[in-house]
């Protein structure tokens, strides 16, 4: 039986809840992005939040904190105040491979945070520098054993989707890469580009932009299937890969313990700005992947962190990925 008093305690929790919820955002909400602006998260991020803020009527502020592939600003958005204006834009890497991955982990993507909201998926694309001798990816993957450790990777940071992606794909391939880790997608595209790395995984949200104007070539990508977009691009399935498959997702979370109203507040506000077919459609053209309507609640982004988190303990040993 549960006490008189532990009722009350409970009904005033309850009422504290619903109050801040009624009230809340009474100011500007922070968004915590664990990479350096201008990749393929930061883009998705800001994309997103300038469509909440109209809906929820306060500004959405995007706190770029990168470090150690996107661990730093999780343990950051894990350690914020729970009162709703801070959360975490979370995604595979930090919030799914990271316990399998990391020897020691200052926080814990299912036990310290409370899932939100997911966004849609984001393929990737294999690309290399345009002067680069492969012109397939059979051809740089012969290249890769002729040239152990010669073939340059770049990334968006240890631990990075980027970095998970290429070495599963070396493992998967029988290959050695170097791979060179940067503070986020956009430096390590730069680099790409200008020739200074042989090649990387990136999401089309950014990377369409790059290949169309001709700065890197494409090789192969990531989904099921090809993309509307790249109908020349053969997935990594289709050539030297079978059965090979990859997306980015991507989450919000609020630190443990934020109130339920408050949350179901920022659920309701986002899966409003989903049933716009203009929104929808523009995510579309950069590749993006929709999902059903019942995928994007918090409580199915709460099951699949669970299903993540032990998915990459098979991968990461697997691919005998360890950090410290």
């Amino acid at each position: 039986m549960i006490s008189k008093l532990k009722l009350a305690a409970l009904a005033l929790t309850l009422a504290a809840g619903n109050a801040l919820a009624q009230a809340w955002p009474a100011k500007p909400v922070t968004w915590i992005v664990p990479f350096a602006a201008g990749g393929p998260t930061d883009a998705m991020a800001r994309s997103i939040a300038e469509r909440v803020s109209r809906e929820i009527g306060q500004p959405i502020i995007i706190d770029n904190a990168p470090g150690a592939g996107g661990t730093v600003g999780a343990a950051k958005a894990a350690r914020a105040t729970p009162d709703g204006y801070s959360m975490l834009v979370g995604h595979m890497g930090y919030m799914g491979a990271a316990p399998a991955i990391y020897k020691k982990l200052n926080y814990d993507p299912v036990k310290d945070f409370a899932p939100v909201f997911r966004f849609p998926d984001t393929p990737l694309v294999l690309m290399v520098r345009k002067e680069h001798p492969a012109k397939d990816v059979k051809a740089l993957v012969d290249f890769g054993k002729t040239h152990p450790d010669k073939l340059f990777i770049s990334n968006a940071g240890v631990g990075s989707t980027s970095h998970l992606i290429a070495a599963l794909f070396a493992a998967s391939a029988g290959i050695k890469v170097s791979q060179v880790p940067y503070k986020g997608a956009g430096p390590a595209l730069i680099d790409v580009i200008g020739g200074q790395v042989d090649g990387m995984f990136d999401q089309t949200n950014t990377a369409l932009p790059q290949i169309k104007e001709g700065k890197v070539r494409p090789l192969a990508v990531t989904s099921k299937v090809r993309l509307p977009q790249l109908k020349d691009v053969p997935t990594l399935a289709e050539t030297v890969l079978p059965g090979f498959e990859a997306a980015t997702w991507y989450g919000i979370y609020a630190p443990k313990g934020t109130p339920q109203p408050v949350l179901d507040k920022v659920q309701a506000a986002y899966l409003k700005v989903m049933t716009d077919k203009a929104f929808t459609d523009k995510m579309q053209e950069q590749a993006i992947q929709l999902l059903p309507a019942d995928q994007y609640t918090g409580v199915a982004l709460g099951k699949h962190t669970e299903s993540e988190v032990a998915r990459w303990k098979t991968v990461a040993a697997k691919a005998n990925i360890t950090l410290d």
